[in-house]
């Protein structure tokens, strides 16, 4: 075994001091944010929470995890985001798959087609009038159709199934597979990794999303937690009265934020672990040419 050098020692020692301070860096916003969610009015107020609560508070947490529309947008959130990484991740596999064929006709076409929409949309007012023409307003389809498609995990996901050895489908095919057996029996359960990452990452992108559906939802019913969330703060920092309620709203107003930050990412944060030893491998694996 060959004994690590000095100068190769000394770059790992500053390697792992480096991501020591990068990771440093990366935790302590969001313990601050929870910090700040626990803490009272005047030391928020005051900036004296750091990384510690201070004037331990659940005001807010109280006010928020009581209210039943509270529960009810949280239900929708899990249901469009369901609904919707479902349809993206449908959508994508299908289309990467396609173009992964190097021997298929207008396969630059339709890689073009896909490119052209990274730098070009419709705009806000076309794809309003769009959506409401087709009738899909007030529905998960008004969130689930236009961003079905990333074209940036669709070029991961292509470039994942070229690195697939044409081998396999060959013998598939000659065992009398379609090619949708291919697709389901063969390609899917070798691209594990890359699956699992294009689901986090649909997935975060449509917990997180709210401005779709301030834009396409008129019932309040309908509305995710990430808007019901979104109204909260306005109320909280627009409002005003006398008394206990000016009490109470004061300290809702002064971490309501925080409050807010923490509860739409605590879901992420618990799933996150289970798909994270999948994240690297899939991410690099559809980057690796063979």
């Amino acid at each position: 075994m060959v004994r690590p050098s000095r100068s190769h020692r000394a770059f790992q020692g500053a390697n792992g001091v480096i991501l020591s301070l990068v990771v440093l860096v990366t935790l302590y916003p969001f313990v601050n944010i929870v910090a700040r969610s626990f803490s009272g009015e005047r030391q928020i107020r005051a900036g004296e929470v750091t990384l510690w609560p201070k004037g331990f508070n659940l005001t807010t947490y109280r006010i928020v995890l009581h209210d039943g529309t509270f529960w009810r947008s949280y239900g929708n959130t899990v249901f469009y985001t369901v609904v919707s990484t479902l349809v993206a991740m449908g959508l994508t596999t299908c289309y990467a798959y396609v173009l992964s064929k190097r021997d298929l006709r207008g396969r630059q076409l339709l890689v073009g087609v896909a490119v052209f929409t990274m730098f070009f949309t419709g705009g806000l007012i076309p794809n309003y009038v769009l959506i409401t023409s087709l009738g899909l307003k007030n529905s998960v389809w008004a969130l689930a159709v236009p961003n079905a498609i990333s074209v940036f995990n669709l070029l991961v996901m292509k470039a994942f199934f070229e690195s697939l050895p044409d081998e396999l489908e060959e013998a598939a095919q000659i065992d009398g597979l379609s090619t949708y057996g291919i697709l389901l029996r063969i390609v899917l359960p070798l691209s594990k990794a890359v699956v699992a990452t294009m689901v986090l990452f649909y997935s975060v992108s449509f917990w997180n999303s709210w401005f779709g559906a301030f834009l396409y939802l008129d019932r309040p019913e309908l509305m995710p937690v990430t808007v019901y969330l979104r109204n909260l703060i306005a109320g909280a920092t627009g409002g005003s009265g006398t008394g206990a309620a000016t009490e109470q709203l004061t300290q809702v107003a002064a971490n309501i934020q925080a409050v807010t930050i923490v509860l739409t990412a605590l879901p992420i944060l618990c799933v996150y672990p289970l798909v994270q030893r999948y994240f690297v491998s899939g991410v690099m694996l559809g980057a690796v040419k063979g």
